[in-house]
């Protein structure tokens, strides 16, 4: 059995990113909105649902007959965090041979290059 991990799995994220979007959900409200793209189990949306409890990502609350779930953690800071970990995993901590790799390796068009420098030139700024 694998050790759990404080960052998302695929099916947590996916699950995440459906309450941000709603900010409040029961586990039927994210069952719901997975199952409309791909098969998922209730009780898969159950158990996920428990542990990004247990890891801090969501809280929970009674409301009437079912648990309302609420994100405990900003998307933003979540995301960043995600990052910030693979950044560190794959390119050992610089963002720089990853933003090289992205540019190279995306079809950037010119209006997403200019973008890009006007973003670098802020940060710089």
């Amino acid at each position: 059995m694998r050790t759990p991990t404080p960052t998302l799995t695929r099916q947590e994220l996916a699950i995440m990113k459906v309450v941000w979007t709603l900010e409040r959900a029961t586990v039927r409200d994210v069952f719901d909105q997975l199952r409309a793209s791909r098969p998922v189990a209730y009780t898969t949306v159950l158990t996920m649902m428990k542990i990004l409890e247990q890891k801090g990502y969501v809280t929970k609350t009674r409301d009437e007959r079912a648990f309302v779930y609420r994100p405990a953690r900003p998307r933003q800071q979540v995301i960043g965090g995600m990052v910030r970990e693979f950044v560190d995993r794959v390119f050992d901590g610089a963002s720089r041979p990853m933003l090289l790799h992205l540019v190279r390796q995306t079809k950037l068009s010119d209006k997403d290059r200019k973008a890009l420098l006007r973003a670098i030139e802020e940060v710089d700024e």
